[in-house]
């Protein structure tokens, strides 16, 4: 067994791995860049060499830093994560020479399989399912045209060495495909060194199902089961779970025979995953094969009980697998939810900045079986910057039983963890995944590649409260109200020795609708009535000033975030954001005779939606631009970004220069 691992990663994959590691007696090597120099997996490993400055291209991908790293610290194997080096099969090779064991699959297996196009005529030879498609490179744009149109639109415009979604367009039309082809080839050259682009067909209605395989250096290569991946936002993965609610016994064993005899046909061993599409028959097509460990793997784990990174170790020290193909059973539902730093009420653009918040949900088994789990690499306190990925943690939550009993119980415990998941001082996901969780269609299992589009087509404006949700929310700021008033009578009561009285009348607004309350203390409870009809029960610990609490909210647990706002409360909840204010019957009169305050008019400029570095500026001052033109393009945390006209304008001032870095909202051009 090794002594001393170097992990060539960052974030919270380095993290996972460096808990493995420590489980298995083996000393960890951290590498950091300058944006990392106080990260949760620099602080984690015994021993950390900086690598270089904060862009990856500087740092984390520069094969000879690494190499340096390994030289002083005596490192004896490398875990690559995912990502950066992971699927270089240079940094393998550099590691062999260097005669040390590179964690994961041999040279070859990563050849063959990191290129999209030599992997597919592999696995149609090893007689994999591949999707139509044109297999050659493309040249230029209108090549890229002409072969859209031979396969038909729609269409995939994929990198071939691409994979976490950068370098992936989808073509309807000739435009989309000639843009589409620029926009991957650039995406693809600055995220992988690599711009070579190839063409597949679009399958519609479709699922993205994943084989997890396994394999040891001894023959053995078994399949684990598979993930649904289908939730998807910019074809990079938000949702995934593990089974899938869409597979049946029949079709799984189908898949994981097939992913497995593509694993033998290029002698691959370690963990690894093929990818398909699979329609609404269930007929299924070869996508890729990722040759390391994958994000979503937690689900995998949790469903099979086998520890996927002490495997890879295992494997590359020699070791046989401890267990066959039969010996694999799939226990349980497990659902993760990407926790990532960007914005869902900007269209998901990216977020930067310090966590001056960040509370996750207690990991380990619940009072009702369910289990938690949060794979992380940020801290509170740390900074979110915009070099990397912008995802901050892994939610997993895990059920037992089976079917749609046991993913419903896995659905209801992810939902109860990410009420309690406190984030603050960025942009996040957190309401958005919730707003899922409690979608009927999700839910029920109805899921394609298409989910989010279709479910959000306007983007996310946060969620909408039912008239029930609505009245428990009114229920606890009532109840909040209540807490807050009775502090401040004590407090006064203390300092002037004449107590005032506190009124149990109250009307609270929220999301339009009005409520006039009775709120009364009532044994260990508070009564909160609403008119007619039985007065709600409302418990809970919660004191002023404290962020997030339990509310039993007649008898059902509601995890809320509460923050003071005016005379009420801004109350967070199932993707709920809401202010609700709490006022006396006067006050609430008053209130309405209130001007309501305008935005600024902003719709002449053109603001930079996000942090992030301007590669290019499109039109020049004076230039007359169409709706739908393309303006500009933005960089950020790895992923290029199209700005376009909303209508037919003039420009009038061009404010911001191609490598300039702009904040959130800061000017790029204004227009007539």
């Amino acid at each position: 067994m090794f002594k001393k691992i170097l992990i060539a990663n960052r974030g919270e994959i380095a993290c996972r791995v460096i808990k493995t590691a420590k489980k298995l007696g083996i000393a960890t090597v951290a590498v950091y860049s300058d944006a990392d120099r106080d990260a949760l997996h620099v602080r984690m490993a015994d021993e950390a060499v900086h690598i270089g400055a904060a862009p990856s291209s500087q740092s984390y991908i520069v094969i000879d830093r690494i190499l340096d790293a390994i030289r002083q610290t005596g490192a004896d194997a490398v875990h690559p994560g995912y990502g950066f080096l992971s699927e270089n099969p240079k940094f393998a090779e550099a590691l062999a020479k260097a005669k040390v064991t590179f964690i994961g699959p041999p040279v070859k297996a990563i050849e063959a399989m990191g290129d999209k196009i030599t992997s597919k005529k592999i696995a149609a030879a090893a007689g994999v399912n591949t999707v139509p498609g044109h297999m050659g490179l493309i040249e230029d744009a209108d090549e890229a045209v002409r072969i859209s149109r031979e396969i038909g639109y729609p269409v995939m415009i994929k990198a071939s060495a691409g994979g976490g979604g950068k370098g992936m367009r989808i073509a309807w039309n000739d435009a989309e495909a000639k843009e589409g082809f620029q926009s991957s080839r650039n995406e693809a050259k600055s995220s992988f060194g690599d711009d070579r682009i190839f063409i597949e067909k679009f399958v519609t209605e479709p699922r993205h199902i994943e084989i997890q395989v396994l394999g040891d250096q001894h023959g053995n290569v078994l399949y684990l089961g598979e993930r649904e991946c289908s939730i998807q936002r910019r074809n990079q993965k938000v949702i995934e779970e593990a089974p899938s609610p869409f597979l049946d016994a029949k079709t799984r064993k189908a898949m994981g025979e097939q992913a497995c005899a593509l694993a033998r046909e290029v002698g691959y061993f370690s963990a690894g995953t093929v990818e398909f599409i699979v329609d609404g028959k269930r007929n299924f097509y070869f996508l890729e094969m990722n040759t390391r460990l994958q994000v979503e793997h937690p689900v995998t784990e949790l469903i099979t009980g086998i520890d996927l990174v002490e495997q890879m170790i295992r494997v590359a020290a020699g070791q046989k697998l401890s267990f066959g193909q039969d010996d694999v059973k799939l226990t349980g539902w497990a659902i993760e939810s990407r926790l990532y730093a960007e914005d869902p009420y900007r269209n998901f653009l990216p977020s930067i900045g310090r966590l001056t918040r960040y509370r996750p949900p207690a990991e380990g088994k619940r009072a009702d079986g369910t289990v938690l789990r949060n794979d992380t690499g940020v801290f509170e306190g740390g900074e979110i910057s915009m070099y990397y990925d912008p995802m901050i943690a892994k939610l997993c939550a895990w059920a037992p039983g089976q079917g749609a009993e046991a993913r419903l119980k896995a659905v209801d415990a992810m939902a109860a963890a990410l009420d309690d998941f406190e984030v603050e001082g960025i942009g996040h996901n957190l309401p958005f995944l919730s707003a899922v969780m409690q979608q009927d269609r999700f839910r029920e299992g109805r899921l394609t590649t298409a989910y989010i589009a279709e479910e959000f087509p306007q983007g996310f404006a946060g969620v909408e409260p039912s008239d029930g949700e609505a009245r428990t929310l009114a229920a606890v700021a009532a109840f909040a109200n209540l807490r807050a008033q009775k502090r401040a009578v004590l407090i006064s009561g203390v300092l002037a020795n004449h107590p005032r009285a506190v009124g149990s009348e109250w009307v609270v607004t929220l999301d339009g609708r009005r409520f006039e309350v009775a709120v009364r203390e009532d044994g260990g409870a508070t009564s909160v009535s609403f008119g007619e009809g039985k007065p709600v029960k409302v418990r809970s610990d919660w004191l002023p000033g404290r962020p997030h609490a339990h509310f039993e909210v007649d008898g059902q647990i509601a995890g809320v975030k509460l923050s003071s706002y005016g005379t009420g409360h801004r109350l967070r909840w199932r993707g709920i954001d809401l202010v609700v204010n709490v006022r006396s019957p006067r006050v609430a009169e008053l209130a309405t005779l209130m001007p309501e305050k305008l935005p600024p008019d902003t719709s002449k400029m053109l603001l930079c939606p996000m942090p992030g570095v301007v590669t290019s500026i499109l039109v020049g001052e004076g230039d007359t631009v169409e709706a739908g033109q393309s303006l500009a393009t933005v960089e950020a945390m790895k992923m290029e970004n199209v700005l376009r006209a909303e209508r037919r304008a003039v420009v009038k001032k061009v404010a911001a220069k191609a490598g300039a870095s702009l904040a959130v909202d800061e000017l790029i051009m204004e227009f007539e």
